[in-house]
């Protein structure tokens, strides 16, 4: 991805395998697999929700992935997990997926989560992933709007630091508030967008995902604190002073944090 700001190191790689495990089951039922579909996951990342994807549809995935470190370390846990025959990984860029002669337009379903709020060219990867699919296939996004997450109480310095981290996806070419516009990329692709909702991403007091939830968050922050400090918006001490105040108040009886992922499905037209 050309604009992702959190880089593939380790530590960015358990908070990616944290986020999966937040979000992948609530993911599943949305999509909906009847089973026997043949599935393209473009941007598939370390590929969990492409080998869950695989199971519910009894079938591998092909999934794309740009960096040969995730790639690296999605093989490895699919082999940790016995999964190895799941997922076929090709490496390439999500704007112009790598399919060999004959799997344009044979799949029945194009899944992207997470990757359009990086790219340079968010209606490129759909209009790929249009093409991808067979007539009346199926074209799933799922992605961000940063604007909407909610803290309550407010988190001392968090909104500051928020905002700049938000900027770090304006300057890198990308966008960030990508969620809102997920049914115009599929109707701009030539598919007809036939759903629109959302996950919810939160938590409140007394529910145990939340400590998960505020832990993500944290990550996301220290994962992308050079950038943030790039920005010019705020100091590197405010960022990580926010990131102690946000565990903090993490752990507070009455802590509530609001936030979802943008869910849109299209259907190429026969």
């Amino acid at each position: 991805m050309h604009g992702y700001v959190h880089g593939t190191d380790p530590e960015e790689q358990r908070r990616l395998g944290l986020l999966n495990r937040l979000m992948n089951e609530p993911a599943l039922r949305e999509i909906a697999l009847a089973g026997g579909e043949r599935i393209l996951d473009v941007g598939c990342g370390l590929g969990q929700l492409a080998r869950a994807m695989a199971r519910a549809a009894a079938r591998p995935v092909l999934g794309i992935e740009r960096s040969e470190a995730q790639i690296a370390e999605g093989r490895r846990l699919a082999a940790e997990a016995g999964e190895t025959d799941l997922l076929e990984y090709r490496q390439g860029d999500a704007m112009a997926p790598p399919l060999g002669p004959g799997e344009a337009g044979s799949f029945d379903l194009a899944h992207a989560r997470f990757i359009l709020e990086h790219v340079p060219d968010p209606a490129a990867v759909v209009g790929a992933m249009v093409a991808a699919v067979r007539p009346g296939g199926r074209i799933v996004l799922q992605d961000e709007d940063h604007d909407i997450l909610r803290l309550a109480p407010e988190v001392p310095g968090f909104e500051p630091v928020w905002r700049a981290y938000i900027q770090t996806y304006v300057r890198n070419g990308a966008d960030p508030y990508v969620g809102r516009r997920l049914p115009a990329l599929l109707h701009g692709a030539g598919a007809r967008p036939v759903r629109a909702t959302w996950l919810f991403f939160g938590a409140g007091p007394g529910e145990e995902r939340l400590a998960a939830l505020v832990e993500n968050t944290a990550r996301i922050l220290e994962g992308a604190e050079a950038p943030i400090v790039a920005t010019g918006l705020v100091e590197r001490e405010a960022v990580q002073q926010a990131v102690r105040e946000l565990r903090r108040w993490g752990r507070r009886p009455d802590a509530a944090l609001w936030y979802a992922i943008h869910y849109a499905e299209g259907v190429r037209p026969a």
